[in-house]
């Protein structure tokens, strides 16, 4: 009897331990969602989330099925949820409304599509992708436009105030401004990830990461008309690897030290990163009179194709058909690294570094550049050039083509 008594605990205590770890899936279809790309799901989101969020199983999924469209209004996302382990597994097609005028938002995130906040551990993963449909956006001037103009910070897919998230899988397209935002989050893992919008479409960066560390992009394609990946004031230990990059305005840091601000990003690594038709490739852009730093960064293992502008340094921003004058003050920039940086250029200058003349950049380094004159793939006998401006304490080694003439002091690594 005792036995038996045991054995029937014992399978009870089993059955809960099963129970306990298979996940709990809630499919957005259960709540009422529609997914004709018509009608307005935003409501049924909204619910399939509270019942994960609301959910004693550690394990939730919330998933958007594969095979139908989803028209949603911003929504927010909130990390503080019974499960410790959420995942959202997209596999449909989410869909912005596309006429701005239909933009229905009240909250403080009123400027991004989809936000995630606050969370302690997230995986968004999935085949499906989210359409921001930001044609009727990038027509219209600020005027009409106040919403999307009042912040720097409008995104399709925001992750806000996390950390140990994962993404992966993702298409993201035509999104009305930047795509995915990285803001005031740690271990932040997004990879595989498809990103695109016309060359011609205003502000679409690719990743924008600020006030965030350990930070990893990788093996994704990135297409749009602003900055592949940005990244910005309160950045460090971000770790970007296998990008392919173009269209667009290449790979950015900064711009740091606006209207007089001290901003800094530290510790940035860049490998096998290929640019093609990029009007820049690796770019640090600071503006006069800022304070702060941007230092220990490296560029490994880069290729460009028909790049206007490979390799810039530029403590010179300013607005577009606006005189700026000269300022004491300026973000540091030091203890650059440029290795094995190879391909050509269809601009005249291959390497600008125009540092401030008071605050000049220092330890920049670079072994084995090479950068040729060359279009639709053909190497041309035109010689790029290399703009060199307030430079100290810097060195070359190995092969660097275009000459690079404040560059004088060959070390041995």
């Amino acid at each position: 009897m005792g036995l038996k008594m045991l054995f029937s605990i014992s399978f009870f205590q089993w059955v809960l331990l099963v129970q306990s770890v298979e996940p709990f899936v809630y499919d957005v279809n259960f709540a009422g969602a529609v997914g004709d790309g018509e009608s307005d799901d935003t409501e049924a989101f909204k619910n399939a989330w509270n019942v994960i969020c609301s959910s004693h199983i550690p394990l939730g999924i919330f998933r958007v099925p594969y095979g139908q469209k989803f028209l949603v209004q911003p929504l927010t996302f909130n990390g503080e949820c019974r499960p410790k382990n959420i995942t959202i597994q997209i596999d449909g097609i989410l869909i912005a409304p596309s006429d701005p005028s239909s933009w229905k938002c009240n909250d403080a995130n009123c400027n991004n599509w989809i936000t995630f906040q606050h969370f302690d551990g997230l995986v968004i993963q999935g085949s499906g992708s989210l359409h921001g449909q930001g044609q009727k956006w990038w027509q219209m001037g600020c005027m009409q436009n106040k919403v999307l103009c009042s912040s720097q910070k409008a995104a399709g897919f925001a992750i806000l105030d996390s950390k140990n998230v994962h993404i992966s899988g993702l298409t993201s397209v035509d999104s009305r401004k930047w795509h995915i935002s990285i803001e005031r989050s740690s271990s932040v893992h997004a990879s595989n990830l498809n990103i695109k919008a016309p060359e011609d479409s205003p502000n679409t960066d690719g990743i924008r990461i600020q006030h965030s560390t350990n930070v990893t992009i990788s093996s994704s394609t990135i297409k749009t008309g602003d900055d592949c990946i940005g990244i910005g004031d309160g950045s460090k230990y971000i770790n970007i690897n296998r990008i392919l990059c173009g269209p667009g305005h290449g790979i950015s840091i900064g711009s740091l030290g606006e209207n007089g601000r001290r901003e800094t990003v530290e510790y940035v690594t860049v490998r096998r990163a290929s640019f093609y038709t990029t009007e820049n490739g690796v770019r640090i852009k600071t503006w006069q009179g800022g304070h702060g730093y941007a230092r220990h960064i490296r560029f490994e293992h880069i290729s460009f194709s028909r790049v206007i502008r490979p390799i810039i340094i530029d403590q010179y921003s300013c607005p577009p058909y606006q005189h700026c004058k000269n300022y004491s003050t300026a973000v540091e920039v030091s203890n650059i690294l440029y290795n094995d940086l190879r391909g050509t250029t269809s601009g005249e200058i291959a390497v600008e570094l125009s540092c401030s003349e008071s605050v000049p950049c220092k330890n920049i380094r670079m072994k084995d550049v090479q950068l040729d004159y060359g279009i639709n793939g053909k190497i041309y006998d035109g010689h790029p050039k290399s703009h060199c401006l307030s430079v100290v304490q810097s060195w070359d080694e190995g092969n660097v083509y275009p000459n690079v003439p404040c560059l004088t002091k060959k070390l041995s690594y």
